[in-house]
């Protein structure tokens, strides 16, 4: 299966998701949460998660009479490997908005100003020194 392919269900991303943000985690502790966020049963999750590991996306060890699972970054280093390719083009729209939000903030500033109203500054200030 293709990468793309395995992050392209919803629930195999979540798991990801859990797995980056939280760490290692039990399959039991796994499967509750996304039983309870996508109302799939204990087999579907189970399938996800071979997935996952058959993909190479989660290593699982054995601890007692649970499973750990654990996210796998070299699959996911693929995948931003290959999305470099196309990182120039966001990359440049991004730079377009920050240019246009400064041009949009200096223009906010030069109106104020003309309009005789006093610049506002960023800056917190002290109610009692005023």
């Amino acid at each position: 299966m293709h990468a793309f392919d395995v992050l392209g269900d919803p629930i195999r991303r979540r798991i990801l998701e859990l797995l980056a943000d939280d760490g290692e985690q039990p399959s039991g502790a796994i499967a509750a949460t996304i039983r309870e966020e996508f109302r799939v049963s204990p087999a579907a999750v189970s399938q996800h998660l071979r997935v996952l590991r058959e993909c190479g996306f989660v290593t699982v060890r054995p601890a007692g009479a649970r499973r750990l699972y654990t996210v796998d970054s070299d699959p996911l280093r693929e995948v931003d490997m290959w999305l470099n390719q196309f990182r120039s083009f966001w990359n440049q729209h991004f730079d377009s908005l920050a240019t246009e939000l400064k041009r949009g903030e200096r223009q906010r500033r030069i109106d104020s100003y003309t309009a005789g109203e006093r610049p506002t500054s960023t800056r917190a200030t002290d109610p009692q020194s005023s």
